[in-house]
């Protein structure tokens, strides 16, 4: 690419939640490695933006309430305010927007080509699925979910522009020096941070508590490692750590003021053993072992990352029916079925054995 087909102001489209918000960084580092001299811009959630705090590899957070236009009707109730905000993309008179996310149903087809034209960028890259690339000019092949991790298609949408990785893509998580004085002294050594929530997308992602409580058990008599619960910010997350910790006599960690903070306290532990949750991708990205426990989700997509690490472990059991969230083309039912198999057979040796794999353990006790 010569230096005068270079970009020069980027608008990087995720509006997302923590995890998938994580997911975006190795693209955002292959932009910033490429083409230093470019202005990157991010649009994203504002709930979620601050994820991205202290990184260098973008110059600019925008920030879009998504939530407030995910039904037809209230995108038409609001739509003064959605040509007001199109007006103001407009004039930020960005030649390259990058869409990071799938075409997946018709509604969401319309609002991304809404925002992807009213931004004014001459260049719209994304992923084509046959179902709607009408408004991009160009675009990466899109296999469906779980066919390529998601920090893989985004990287495919950033390499059609040009833009390499500059090594070995990694989840990036600034934790600045408060961080870590927040979280001094939170967590014991040789902690065991259990996560029996999963975050409010999809409760039916959460495996039995009881179980995660037998899982610690093991882990303290067998390795000599602390458990510890994380709670959530939602009730019910603080009712399931409670519920946990008190069945191994454990201390229950409440949420952290900020996703930073959160990195500073996992990355004091010696393990992290979740359900499906942003709590997976920010233990990757400070480079805790991790144990992500998947059953109607689909860990292909959203597993740890990078999927090879041996410190990176996913527990699941395949059946026909699994995953039933986003799978293939479609969103599918965040609700999962009322029977919950595939996590009901996940039982806490599965999760136990996955534990010493990522821990690097040679001589474990057979279970």
């Amino acid at each position: 690419m010569t230096d005068e087909a270079e970009p020069r102001r980027i608008l990087v489209v995720k509006l997302a939640t923590l995890g998938d918000l994580l997911t975006i960084t190795p693209a955002l580092r292959a932009l910033r490695s490429t083409f230093p001299r470019a202005h990157v811009g991010v649009l994203t959630t504002p709930g979620h933006a601050a994820a991205l705090r202290g990184l260098d590899s973008f110059d600019e957070i925008i920030t879009f309430d998504k939530y407030a236009f995910d039904r037809p009707g209230d995108a038409l109730s609001k739509l003064p305010t959605a040509l007001h905000f199109g007006s103001q993309l407009r004039g930020g008179k960005w030649d390259t927007l990058l869409l990071l996310h799938h075409l997946t149903t018709k509604f969401g087809i319309a609002k991304y080509a809404a925002l992807s034209l009213a931004s004014g960028a001459p260049r719209r890259i994304g992923l084509d699925n046959g179902r709607g690339p009408w408004f991009l000019t160009e675009s990466a092949p899109d296999g469906g979910f779980g066919i390529k991790h998601e920090v893989d298609y985004c990287l495919d949408v950033v390499g059609v522009l040009g833009a390499r990785h500059p090594g070995s893509p990694r989840l990036e998580l600034c934790v600045t020096r408060d961080d870590e004085a927040w979280a001094e002294g939170r967590i014991p050594p040789r902690a065991v941070l259990l996560v029996p929530g999963s975050g409010a997308y999809s409760t039916a992602r959460r495996w039995s508590p009881e179980r995660f409580a037998a899982v610690g058990r093991v882990l303290r008599d067998r390795h000599g490692l602390v458990p510890t619960v994380l709670s959530g910010t939602a009730s019910d997350e603080a009712t399931l750590a409670r519920r946990v910790a008190s069945e191994i006599g454990a201390e229950v960690i409440q949420a952290a003021p900020s996703v930073q903070a959160l990195g500073a306290l996992v990355r004091r532990c010696e393990l992290v053993v979740s359900n499906d949750g942003g709590v997976v991708h920010v233990a990757t990205a400070v480079g805790t072992p991790v144990v992500a426990i998947f059953g109607p989700s689909n860990d292909r997509a959203w597993g740890p990352y990078p999927p090879r690490e041996p410190r990176h472990q996913v527990v699941r059991e395949q059946l026909a029916c699994t995953p039933c969230i986003h799978r293939g083309h479609d969103f599918g039912t965040p609700q999962g079925c009322p029977a919950r198999t595939c996590l009901a057979v996940i039982e806490p040796e599965h999760v136990i054995a996955a534990a010493e794999r990522a821990l690097g353990v040679t001589d474990a006790v057979p279970v």
